[in-house]
């Protein structure tokens, strides 16, 4: 039983388009899209259709936090001006969704299957038990993995951190699978895992793949994402173009003060992006 599990597309269709080719390349049984297909890219729209499109030969679908956010900006309005700026990348996306979003609200948060053999079930979500916006990395110790994982199964799959990582605790392999369309590990190709049941066993793997980036980068451009997703939109940008994570930088050194008024979004942007 071969089975690929790949996450974190955020609207960037030539890594989706690559790693799809290379899915479908290998043959597997199943294939599972682990959260984060849209938003924080310039394709959302694009990258959904090619999903639908694939969802008749058996691809299955998890929602993962970003989804629930373009659900919620398009439900809620921002609270005040500065909300609106700081969410602007997600209403964006949610503009360019438009109604096609509604086939995102049957998309569960968790799906577990079993391989050929006892025991052999397999959980998989985008983030933990604690929520699609708990990772997993290597920086997290066991002791913070607590209560987090369910305990009865041969392999957790989760993914949200945009670093891939094969690790083991109480028993149980896990298995990160990375970003197709952002990795953070600076490493900018597409990664994704393939897991296989052989041997009485999954065995774990985790897949990396070049892509077109100067046709993403053109996307970024062509798009209006760069022009029309403000501040916060130019430091996802950022973190895509050197496989980065500087998103919790800004929410660390830059928000409170972003929020006390002592500092517009554009500068704190501006200041992170220049200690760098």
């Amino acid at each position: 039983m071969k089975v690929a599990v790949f996450s974190d597309v955020q609207g960037n269709l030539p890594a989706f388009e690559t790693t799809v080719e290379d899915i479908l390349a290998w043959c597997p049984d199943l294939v599972v899209m682990n959260g984060d297909l849209i938003s924080r890219g310039p394709k959302s729209p694009d990258c959904l259709a090619l999903f639908e499109s694939l969802r008749p030969s058996g691809w299955l679908p998890i929602r993962g936090n970003h989804e629930d956010f373009v659900l919620h900006c398009q439900g809620c309005p921002p609270t005040d001006p500065l909300d609106a700026q700081i969410r602007r990348f997600a209403d964006w996306a949610g503009e360019q969704l438009g109604s096609s979003t509604r086939v995102i609200l049957g998309w569960p948060d968790h799906l577990c299957f079993q391989g050929p053999r006892e025991p052999s079930w397999v959980h998989v979500t985008h983030g933990t038990l604690a929520g699609n916006r708990d990772g997993i990395s290597q920086s997290v110790g066991d002791d913070r993995l607590a209560g987090k994982l369910p305990l009865d199964v041969a392999l957790f799959v989760t993914a949200h951190t945009h670093k891939p990582l094969l690790r083991r605790y109480q028993g149980v392999d896990i298995v990160n699978v990375g970003s197709v369309g952002s990795p953070f590990d600076g490493d900018p190709r597409s990664s994704y895992g393939r897991l296989e049941f052989r041997g009485n066993a999954w065995h774990s793997q985790i897949r990396r793949i070049a892509y077109d980036r100067v046709r993403a980068e053109r996307d970024f451009e062509d798009s209006g994402f760069l022009d029309q997703t403000g501040p916060l939109g130019r430091l996802i940008y950022e973190e895509w173009r050197r496989a980065q994570l500087l998103m919790p930088i800004w929410k660390r050194q830059y928000r409170p003060a972003v929020r006390a008024g002592q500092l517009t979004l554009q500068q704190s942007v501006a200041d992170l992006l220049a200690s760098l």
